[in-house]
Formats: C-alpha cells, structure tokens, sequence
C-alpha cells in the first residue's frame, strides 16, 4: 500500500491528467459505422454538387425568350419526373412537365411553379401560365460545392447529418480516429455477481455496469471487464496484462490505505506516479499513473466517488485520444440551495441545474456522501463547495461542471 500521499488540488490533477502526451491511431471504416466518430482526415467533394442542374420546385420549365408576355400558352413536350433526363433542348413557347429535384433540360433557364399555371380543358398537351417567377428555381451545377471544396473538416465528430452529406456523394469509407481502448477492473471480495443470491456483508457490483457505460458514452472501446476479489497476485497479474494490451486502464477500489488497497501499491511502483491523493471529497483516493505507456485511472469503490472522479478526470481524456474537447461543460453557477457543511477539502456535491431569466442555478440533489448511489440518475451537474472553516452563504457563486447525456 502506499506510505505516502501527496494531495493536490481538484485543478492540479486535472492538468496532469492534461498533460499526458496520447498517440494518435487512426482507422478506416464505413460510412455507416461512423456515426459520432471524429474525422482524421478531410474530406473533399469528388464532384460538383449539385452534378446536374436540377428543379427546386414541381412546376414547367421554359427558356429565358419565352420569359415574357404573361399570362400566355405553352405547348408541353416532355415530363420530367425526379431521376429521369431530357433528350433535346426546347422551341419556342414550349415547355417540360418537371418534378422537385429533377433534370432540368439544357437551355430551360427558369422553372414557374405548378401553382402559377392552369390547365386547359381537353387539351393536355397545353398548359397556360399565368405569371413568371422572380427567381429561377434551378438549382445550379456546383451551388453548395464545387468539385474539391471541403465537405467535412478533419477533427469533426460526425453525426447522422455529416453522415447525410458524404452518403450524398457516394462515399463509403472515412478515415477516423481510433476510440482508445478500454480495460476496466473492478475489485473487492464484498462484490456479488448479477446472479448470486444475496448475502450478509456483500454487495452487487454497482460501480462495473457504470463505468462501462460511462466510457462507451464518452467514446471509449471496452475491451476487457474483470471483477475480482482482494488478491495482491490476482490484481498484479490482472493490471499487467491490461496495461500491455490497452491505452487505459480503469480500476475502482483497492486504492484506499486499507491492508487490501492493493492498486495503490502498483502505483507507488509506477514508471510516473501523477497523483495518489487529490484535495476533493468523495473521492480524495483518486489516484493517476502511467505504467508502460498507458495511464491508468484508479477510482474511488464508493459509487458516489467514482462517478464523481470519472467525469472530472476521466472523460477528458477520453475525448482527448479522438483530438476533441470533453463534453463536459464548466462554468460558473449560483448556489440556489442552503449547504450547511464545512471541508477541509473542496466538496464536490451531485446537483441539479435550472436556467432561470436570471442565470444558472445549481442545486445540491440528494446525499453527498461518497457510497450513495440514489442520486446518480438524477444528477445532472458537479458542484464545488470550496473548503471553508464557515458554511457557504446561499446564492454564492461556485464552480459547476454541467454534465453530458443528462
């Protein structure tokens, strides 16, 4: 266990944490994989597009000559519908049937809309029009991209509209960035699994489902889930192999300075020992270190802490490896609710946020204590209490992390 412990503040560890060079891995996938997948590469429009002239609205196409002397008769000479071309430009006073989106003929120069012209009784071959347009309703070759402009920047986490855009042109594969790979290890003797009975003096493993879902949402790969009992041995072994096979390691429990708090042992041996205490409850045994390349984040086993230590240091640095910014949003907020509690360390309570006319207003929600869980789906900001020896006046000003997926 460790002998030692050096504690840094909230802002301290965060910036070693920042600190950490990442590599940067890149892979090629489909198109429709890549849904909120970051772009390692640009990409560029292969073509014009529009590549064809094409209608913005259902109505007839005519020529710019015929453009005057309103209203008057056009003969009608072909229907164009979307998908279809036209074979032959058109004469004097004719016109074209032609859908949304579709081929607009070759020398037509303007589109009147459907609504501006009237049928003449038994005679389908004729259509009268009853006034021009202001606009030519033609979308043109190349209006939103010429062949070769950017269609999607590099560093863009794409979404089902990006998506939409390079489907368009036919695109299939991208270049993105590679989500960074996962293990998590959660200990403890006192953890059940999902399908033992109950038990005196044990637990289900809570904090295991969480942090799993915690890094999918925040772009991690899990790669490999373990749940073990308090063995030096077994941990050893198990920290070993997740380190040679992963960019981050995860570990909840066993970081304390109880006789069973093995991690914090692996990390007094570390090759770079970042942090093994920061100024924060819960969640004070936080500790950071990189063994062999590979950070290792090991979180608190009381639920409240580690979903707490998660968001603040872990989620960054997910987001970090795929080049884009946490999703977390820090800012400042008025405390709209007594908290009457004094730290030595800053408090960082689960809250709740509103947006009044006024300004951000945080709440405390529920218990602050580091192994309540009742609060965490209902939480929906951080709150930092800083220490004080005296309670904190109501409708101070405190720092509030708004968090993701709420």
């Amino acid at each position: 266990m460790l002998t030692r412990r050096y504690p840094i503040s909230i802002d301290e560890a965060q910036a070693k944490i920042n600190q950490i060079t990442l590599p940067t891995k890149t892979e090629t996938v489909a198109v429709t994989e890549a849904n909120h997948r970051v772009l390692a590469k640009a990409v560029t429009a292969p073509y014009a597009y529009p590549h064809f002239r094409r209608s913005g609205v259902d109505g007839f196409a005519i020529r710019d000559a015929d453009d005057h002397d309103f209203p008057k008769v056009f003969k009608v000479v072909g229907n164009i519908p979307a998908g279809a071309t036209f074979d032959g430009p058109l004469g004097e006073n004719e016109t074209a049937r032609i859908m949304t989106g579709a081929f607009v003929p070759e020398n037509a120069d303007k589109v009147i809309m459907l609504e501006k012209t009237r049928e003449i009784a038994d005679d389908p071959d004729q259509i009268k029009m009853v006034v021009t347009e202001k606009h030519s309703n033609i979308s043109e070759i190349g209006t939103e991209f010429a062949e070769g402009d950017q269609l999607i920047a590099a560093d863009t986490e794409l979404n089902p509209g990006g998506l939409a855009i390079l489907s368009a042109f036919g695109i299939r594969e991208v270049t993105v960035y590679k989500r960074p790979t996962v293990a998590i290890i959660t200990t403890g003797s006192e953890l059940m699994q999902p399908d033992e009975p109950l038990q005196a003096g044990k637990i289900y493993n809570s904090n295991g489902p969480m942090i799993k879902n915690l890094v999918a949402e925040s772009g991690g790969e899990v790669t490999s889930y373990e749940q073990l009992i308090d063995d030096a041995d077994l941990l050893k072994k198990s920290l070993q192999k997740a380190i040679a096979e992963n960019d981050i390691v995860i570990t909840d429990g066993a970081v304390s300075v109880g006789d069973f708090d093995f991690v914090g042992d692996a990390a007094r041996n570390a090759d770079d020992l970042l942090f093994n205490k920061i100024k924060m409850r819960p969640g004070s045994v936080t500790t950071a270190f990189v063994e062999n390349n590979t950070l290792v984040m090991a979180l608190s086993g009381n639920p409240g802490a580690c979903f707490t230590g998660f968001y603040l240091y872990v989620e960054p640095v997910l987001r970090r490896f795929v080049h884009q910014q946490t999703r977390i949003r820090q800012t400042t907020a008025i405390l709209a609710a007594p908290y009457h509690k004094t730290n030595g360390f800053d408090r960082v309570l689960r809250g709740q946020f509103q947006i009044d006319p006024d300004g951000l207003k945080v709440f405390p929600n529920g218990s602050d204590q580091s192994g309540a869980l009742g609060n965490l789906q209902t939480t929906t900001c951080l709150v930092k209490i800083p220490h004080s020896t005296e309670p904190i006046e109501l409708n101070a000003e405190v720092t509030t992390w708004l968090l993701p997926f709420k």
